[in-house]
């Protein structure tokens, strides 16, 4: 079994918080305060959870700078205050960014029964296919 150390623990509770205020960001009509709080906490959780270092290191790779200018770049144009045009960017560079994991998420979640049924319907099927290979995308 995988240790979890108590920073990370932290990590993923700061990361949890942050994806709980971006979301009720989003659903109080874009508030600028609770998306900022939010993307702080979701970077700070991430962090904490692999590390300053590798954090550094996954957001400057030389092929993901397009995908963190956008992330970054739509962060900070909720900070100026378009919270809808900035969350627009900053999802663009999320999907960028974390591409590469939604191969193994989509597999891990096949693999759960109710859900994996779902995503196994003829219509679903097809779409989340298109989410498994990630070298057709953008």
């Amino acid at each position: 079994m995988i240790e979890v150390t108590d920073t990370q623990k932290i990590g993923i509770g700061l990361a949890a918080f942050g994806g709980f205020f971006l979301f009720l960001g989003v659903v109080l009509l874009f508030d600028r305060g609770l998306l900022a709080i939010g993307n702080i906490l979701f970077i700070s959780g991430l962090a904490f959870v692999i590390g300053l270092e590798r954090t550094f290191r996954f957001f400057f790779q030389a092929h993901k700078i397009k995908a963190t200018v956008f992330f970054f770049g739509g962060i900070i144009v909720v900070l100026v205050g378009w919270p809808m045009v900035g969350m627009l960017v900053e999802t663009y560079g999320f999907f960028l960014l974390f591409r590469g994991f939604f191969p193994v998420a989509i597999n891990f979640l096949r693999r759960v029964p109710v859900i994996g049924t779902i995503l196994n319907l003829p219509g679903i099927s097809g779409f989340v296919a298109r989410f498994e290979d990630t070298h057709q995308m953008v």
